[in-house]
């Protein structure tokens, strides 16, 4: 999915920046010596699976991308989606390009006692949250499990990763910055934000990293680990 020049970056809700201290990203062959020609092949996520969190925050458009060229590469990825997130991207889109359903509640309508709020990430090699807003960050590093998307954090079987999108203002903020260090020093795994234009016409940290960013990074993960699947968990 193209990129909108149109379109600006942020909500009251979405956007972080990946630190200019950082040192540069290995490459999953040079991090992961014990990777197959398969796994750098054109298919390198065959047989991975992936749960994508989508919440409310215009960087949700970047997500639908994402999510194409995870398939792409061979990943399984199912979708759940936030109200919030409903509301910037339709369920319908993430459908047609996993061709799967996308969770929205913890109950299914057809099997009340379905527990979809915990067994999707029991299969899952890696649970990302793009964009993830400061309601989400805040919810994670409290411990709070109000709707599907929070309670599938908490009770993730798998590692985390999180691509933070919100207003400059909002990633600045002193209980933003605590909750994100809290949960870096827990092992949640942070990609971005970004700097630039955000969709409220300001300028600083906020922006999602760009798909191929968060790509990589999902790549890098999985690769260092066999899947489940494979592993036979």
């Amino acid at each position: 999915m193209p990129e909108q020049p149109t379109v600006r970056e942020d909500t009251a809700q979405e956007q972080w920046h990946i630190h200019e201290d950082e040192e540069p990203r290995a490459s999953a062959r040079a991090a992961c010596p014990e990777m197959t020609t398969d796994q750098t092949g054109s298919n390198p996520l065959t047989g991975y699976e992936v749960v994508l969190c989508v919440c409310g925050g215009i960087a949700a458009y970047k997500t639908a991308a994402l999510v194409s060229k995870l398939v792409q590469e061979g990943c399984g990825v199912t979708v759940a989606m936030t109200r919030g997130g409903r509301r910037f991207v339709g369920p319908t889109t993430f459908r047609a390009l996993t061709g799967r359903p996308v969770l929205k509640s913890m109950w299914r309508g057809t099997d009340p006692g379905a527990l979809d709020h915990i067994r999707p990430s029991e299969s899952a090699d890696l649970l990302v949250v793009a964009p993830a807003t400061a309601n989400i960050i805040g919810k994670l590093a409290g411990g709070i499990a109000d709707d599907l998307v929070s309670t599938l954090l908490l009770g993730a079987d798998c590692p985390v990763l999180l691509a933070p999108a919100m207003n400059a203002r909002m990633w600045q903020h002193p209980a933003v910055q605590r909750n994100v260090t809290f949960l870096s020093d827990n092992g949640i795994l942070l990609i971005g934000p970004e700097e630039g234009r955000l969709a409220c016409g300001t300028v600083g940290p906020g922006r999602m990293s760009e798909p191929e960013v968060l790509l990589a990074a999902i790549r890098e993960q999985l690769l260092c680990t066999p899947s489940k699947a494979e592993r036979g968990a």
